[in-house]
């Protein structure tokens, strides 16, 4: 059962009663992330995340982690590009306390200077730690060929410099810009009492008011045509291929799924059939979408010996032609969404996960996507929506792509990925 009600400073609460279990998830989400952020404070949202865990005035840095630990209980946090959660996961008996350390760490964090001088030196070694990463910086390196300067392609961690130039001032300010009860969602899942969960709702975040109110209006970038290579010394070259995707939000991203399952993302897709296992070209290979507020993409991900590169870049780009121009059958759409909604269930089958996506969905959308509802959309999905959605995405092919690795030759990845010219409508279609 779910209920969504709402404080008079403007805070949302989700709560889903699951009466099964003897656990609850408490998530506080608040709509900030590295989009938020500009090239000199980027970093900031992650940087306000670890400090929350740093002390406050009622706990030390220790007694927040133990008073949670000490009941078998689990606490943490995570920033993403367009929003910040810490949430706690305790048995059913310890909501109150679950609530009370979330609100003490929001209304109460002492950011002392030395623990923030301390944390820069903890950040700055998470970032070296992503340089270490070809993934990570690959995953940054191909943010910044899609959407160029604006702020969706920033790093999450930040950079160095920016970590080093935050004071307790910026942090303090920044909090109060953004940490406000209307950008704000708090998220519980569980075996609760909805009466129960009101009053403590009302006790600890009833008094939150709203100091300098940030109205966030994130832009619709353009999907770039850039191609990007980092050198690094490392045995394997890893690259990234970026294909336009759909907005977060948007029943297409259903459709969007079913396409990217058959193409890229399983281990029964073309890409991981037709390259790993015929041909032995490479390790890992898959596709997978990311969907943000007025922005999607869908990307392709390789990892591999440089001299496979250029032969599986073609041939990815071939099986893209082909699975862009065919028809997919009845029989075989139908396996496709039963697919895609045993995938959906079962990834809900923790509590967690359920507080995830209903504080997600409330926060980001200002609506809840439930099972129900989910299931419905998929079931609709039909010829007519594949079609529309493969020509807005893989049927206009390969925009931009970056590469991270001892060395390739551009110029010629450049040429290789020239899109050609094919008509949708005209073209010969294969069934699958």
């Amino acid at each position: 059962m779910y209920n969504v009600f709402k404080l008079d400073n403007g805070l949302r609460i989700v709560v889903e009663d699951i009466d099964y279990v003897n656990s609850v998830s408490v998530g506080l989400w608040v709509k900030n992330g590295s989009r938020n952020e500009n090239d000199k404070n980027n970093g900031i949202s992650h940087f306000i995340e670890h400090m929350f865990f740093k002390g406050t005035t009622n706990r030390t840095a220790l007694e927040i982690a133990e008073c949670i630990e000490d009941v078998g209980g689990q606490i943490n946090a995570f920033t993403g590009k367009e929003a910040t959660c810490f949430y706690v996961k305790v048995l059913n008996s310890h909501l109150d306390l679950a609530i009370d350390v979330i609100s003490d760490m929001l209304f109460n964090s002492r950011f002392l200077p030395e623990d923030i001088e301390k944390e820069k030196g903890v950040i700055i070694e998470e970032i070296n730690m992503s340089e270490d990463s070809p993934e990570d910086v690959l995953s940054d390196l191909h943010s910044k060929a899609m959407w160029g300067k604006d702020s969706i392609s920033f790093p999450i961690l930040g950079s160095i410099d920016t970590v080093k130039s935050f004071t307790r001032e910026h942090l303090i300010e920044y909090i109060s810009s953004y940490y406000i009860p209307e950008n704000s969602v708090i998220s519980i899942a569980g075996n609760v009492e909805l009466s129960k969960v009101e009053k403590l709702i009302e006790k600890y975040f009833g008094t939150w008011a709203i100091l300098n109110k940030k109205v966030t209006h994130y832009s619709k970038p353009e999907f770039l045509n850039n191609h990007f290579f980092k050198k690094k010394n490392i045995e394997q070259l890893h690259l990234s291929l970026g294909i336009p995707g759909v907005e977060n939000g948007s029943d297409d991203l259903y459709t969007l799924l079913i396409l990217n399952n058959m193409y890229g993302g399983m281990a029964s897709s073309i890409l991981f059939q037709k390259i790993r296992e015929e041909r032995g070209l490479c390790y890992s290979i898959y596709s997978y979408i990311t969907s943000f507020n007025n922005v999607g993409a869908v990307t392709v991900y390789v990892g591999l010996n440089a001299k496979y590169a250029y032969d599986v870049i073609a041939r990815i780009k071939d099986e893209m032609i082909k699975f862009s121009t065919s028809i997919i059958t009845k029989d075989k759409l139908k396996k496709l969404k039963e697919q895609l909604k045993g995938n959906y269930i079962l990834g809900l089958e923790s509590i967690s996960s359920r507080m995830f996506n209903n504080g997600k969905s409330l926060l980001l959308l200002n609506r809840l996507n439930i099972p129900e509802n989910i299931i419905a959309k998929i079931n609709e999905i039909d010829e007519e929506s594949i079609e529309r959605i493969m020509k807005n995405t893989f049927y206009k092919g390969i925009a931009n792509s970056s590469f991270v690795g001892k060395e390739i030759d551009m110029p010629v990845i450049e040429n290789l990925l020239e899109k050609d010219s094919i008509s949708f409508e005209k073209s010969k279609k294969n069934l699958i």
